[in-house]
């Protein structure tokens, strides 16, 4: 099994590395490898665990800090699958991982947040026309919109793209039960938000969201370009909402997303790329 887990930064990669080679109850029982290997524009960090006793493929993470926002996301995310794919050597899952705002109360600071659907919530046009109205031709419902709401039309309903992606739901389960992960959507922004008002907002857009985070749309555009299953799993560092840095926990959200790795390599070992069922 071959996974490329892509993150914004290097500290972020870090810790996901940190699973498996530092020393502790995630990793003393295993002997990993580590490496560094060159793809265009990017240098990989890999992680290879042992085979499973019990026989199969042994699992190898790539883990890439491909750059902050959904552009350089992508855009580094689709050079390590297509030098992958061009090596012999395809990679089965593709994950962004990282830390994000959490949605309050449901997704509380220091929490995980695993993505059923990674939906990107400002790729569209704003207007003062409701959705229905300046909609797709052929659109035959005009949804309400509040009065003190700012109109915005997704990209799909202008007739262009797409605006969500969904994880394999078998897996997206299997992760969640072992990590404890809370599941919903995570919204994916070109601004992060750092107002009480836009908060509101995208939650009244996406009532399902539980976090936001800058990179995770893109890391899915990439991979459903080349075929591969995507996840997103994000430890959540600070409340959606205005910017109070007082409240940040990064430290405590970068352990947990450490945590979270710690558990998943069983998961993904033993996952069937070819259950694609949603």
């Amino acid at each position: 099994m071959r996974v490329l887990v892509t993150t914004a930064v290097p500290a972020e990669r870090d810790a996901v590395a940190a699973a498996f080679t530092d020393p502790g109850p995630a990793s003393a029982s295993v002997s990993v490898s580590v490496s560094a290997h060159t793809v265009p524009g990017a240098v990989l960090s890999r992680v290879a665990l042992p085979a499973p006793s019990e026989g199969g493929d042994r699992l190898v993470l790539d883990l890439l800090a491909g750059g902050v926002g959904p552009a350089a996301a992508a855009a580094s995310t689709a050079a390590a699958l297509t030098a992958a794919t061009l090596s012999g050597e395809p990679y089965d899952v593709v994950v962004s991982a990282g830390i994000g705002g959490g949605f309050q109360p449901d997704a509380p600071v220091g929490s995980l947040v695993l993505a059923d659907e990674i939906t990107v919530a400002d790729l569209g046009a704003e207007t003062t026309e409701t959705a229905g109205a300046a909609g797709a031709a052929g659109a035959t419902e005009t949804p309400e919109v509040p009065e003190d709401a700012h109109g915005f039309i997704p990209v799909t309903e202008l007739g262009f793209g797409t605006v969500t992606h969904r994880p394999p739901n078998s897996l997206v389960r299997e992760i969640a039960a072992v990590t404890g992960a809370r599941q919903g959507s995570v919204l994916t922004v070109s601004t992060v938000t750092g107002s009480a008002a836009r908060a509101v907002e995208l939650r009244r857009r996406h009532p399902r969201a539980l976090a936001e985070a800058m990179e995770g749309f893109g890391v899915a555009e990439a991979a459903s370009a080349h075929g591969v299953p995507v996840l997103e799993i994000r430890a959540v560092s600070n409340p959606v909402g205005p910017r109070d840095r007082a409240a940040w926990r990064i430290g405590e959200a970068l352990a947990a997303l450490t945590g979270a790795f710690g558990k998943l390599a069983p998961v993904l070992e033993s996952w069937n790329p070819h259950d694609l069922t949603h």
